[in-house]
Parts: C-alpha cells; structure tokens; sequence
C-alpha cells in the first residue's frame, strides 16, 4: 500500500468520544498508533471531546488533509453510525462498516430480527420499551423463562448486562438496563461453550479462527473482558470441524447480512440444541486482551499487518 509517490498516508485515529467505553477507545486507538509504521503513515490523535468543551478535534478533521479515518470509538457515536456519518459529510473515509450497517448492528432487536431473515438463530428474546412497575413488568415479560439476560439495546462491552435466574431479580435488572437505554432485551440464558467468531474484509471476507472464551468468574462481564489473565481465550475454539465450519459460516451471513465492511465480530453460544447468535460488534476492541487481535495471530495476521488490512479496506 502506497500513499501518493513518496508522501506517507495521513491517518486520523479517532479515539475517546463519549460513551460508556471511552476509556478502552483511548487503549484501542493508542495500540493502533504504535502499531502504524511511521515510515508509511502519519498518525495522529482525534478525541471528540465531552460536550461542553473545545471542538478542536473537529477544526482538525476540517483542517488537515486527511486519508483515512481509523475508527477506535466503541459504543454510543462509534459504532451506532453517528461518526461514520459526520465523516461521510467531510468526504473522509474510514474503517469498519458505514452508517446504517453501523446503527443495525448496535440495535441488538433490530440484528436479531435481520439475523432471524437471513436464517441465522438468535435465542428467544421480548424487547422492552419503557416498562416501569411490577404491574408492567410483569406484563412485559409474562410466562418469560428463567434464567435470562437482560442488557440494554444499543450499548457493548456487557455494560448494564445482568443474568436472572430469580423472579425477584428481574426487577432490578430491568431498571439497571434502562439506565443504559430507552429499550431493554430480555433473552433466553443459553448454556454452552462460549465462542467469538471475528470477520474482515468488504465483500469476500475472511472469517479467522474461532476463539473460545473461558472467563474464570463464569460470566464475561466488563471486568472480566477487560482484566488480563481473568479469562481464558482459546484459539482455534475446542470444537469439532463440522461446529468450526458451521460456526464461522453463521459469521460470514452476519457480517453480509448486515452489511458490514472491514471487520465485525460475532458472539456466539454453541449449547446442545445449536448454535446461537447472540450480537456482531462492528468495531471490535483492539487492546492487549482483545479478541479481534488474537484471532487474527491465529491465523498467521501480526498486529501491525491487522491494523494495515483495515486501512486498506476502507480505501478499496
């Protein structure tokens, strides 16, 4: 990859921003800077600021002369298409998926429904939109099975994610949902291995080799996604050829179905009774316990070489 003759490729790593996952944005885009060869490309920093405070990040955007966007926001104006957006005004371009690929994958209801049309199977789930009281809720969720999990719509990294396996926990963990968001999922609790399958590429993606996730808590939540050595992530997935393929198939629909380009990743439970979808991450964590990165060693991709591929496909 070649910038025009001679003159390195100009990279803005947008980084920060203003969800609930500011602080693994900030790791993500700092391990893409130091993984970006300064002899190819000059890198720099972009954090849209808290609101309130100064807008230099966008006078920069507006000032240099930009190549690519690497985008390293998570959650909330990352990956729910709010930046892809504001990007495509500027006539930038940028990695991972675009605007409305962006906003379906966060909207866990909407990619479930996409998913269940594209023959990829979800756990059952009920979606709720402003439930508030017993009366409600037990409207809401009526004859609904135990053990479930209940995580707001449109955030990632298991942020305001409970498991109820007590009818007297539901309660609590609906309200803790809706301090995340305006819509709330409650899904069926699937027992099995826990596995992620990451995809890169536009049109013909590549899915790398799975990767089993052993948390030493029994639950993936943020801490234990987030602390190294506080899970097991083993690559490939201890599954059978026949699991591997179906497995990485599920994920290859997903990311076309959706619409994804450049990278996504897919959460899954393989149980006795199949394979089950849970949601596809368009831009994955690239800190020093992230998935994306270790499927990608797996397949022989160096990190470096990883964060190159991305670029390149948001220049094709």
């Amino acid at each position: 990859m070649q910038g025009d003759g001679e003159r390195r490729l100009r990279v803005a790593v947008i980084m920060g921003g203003l969800s609930a996952e500011r602080e693994v944005s900030l790791k993500t885009g700092a391990k893409v800077m130091e993984a970006l060869d300064p002899a190819r490309f000059e890198a720099f920093a972009v954090d849209p600021r808290p609101r309130g405070e100064s807008t230099a990040w966008l006078e920069t955007l507006l000032r240099e002369r930009v190549d690519v966007a690497f985008l390293a926001l998570h959650g909330r104006y990352g990956e729910d298409g709010t930046i892809q957006g504001l990007l495509e005004l500027l006539g930038i371009r940028y990695t991972g998926s675009g605007i409305l690929s962006s906003a379906l994958a966060i909207n866990k209801i909407k990619a479930k429904q996409i998913y269940r049309q594209a023959g990829i199977p979800p756990p059952e789930f009920v979606a709720l939109g402003g439930c508030t009281g017993d009366a409600a809720l037990a409207t809401c969720v009526e004859g609904f099975p135990l053990p479930a999990v209940v995580k707001p719509n449109r955030e990632g990294s298991t942020i305001g994610v409970s498991i109820v396996r007590e009818r007297e926990e539901l309660e609590p963990a609906i309200a803790l949902a809706f301090g995340h968001d305006s819509e709330v999922l409650v899904e069926r609790f699937v027992a099995g291995v826990e596995i992620t399958a990451a995809v890169i590429g536009n049109s013909e993606p590549q899915v790398l080799p799975l990767i089993e996730i052993v948390p030493r808590s029994g639950f993936y939540d943020y801490e234990m996604k987030y602390t190294p050595g506080a899970t097991e992530e083993i690559v490939p997935a201890r599954l059978s050829p026949e699991t591997t393929a179906r497995a990485q198939e599920l994920a290859r629909q997903a990311h076309l179905a959706l619409g994804c380009r450049g990278m996504s990743r897919t959460d899954m439970i393989v149980a006795e009774d199949g394979i089950w979808a849970l949601e596809t991450n368009t831009i994955p964590g690239m800190t020093e316990t992230s998935l994306l990165p270790r499927a990608a060693q797996g397949a022989g991709i160096a990190f470096p070489r990883l964060v190159e591929m991305l670029i390149e496909f948001a220049l094709e």
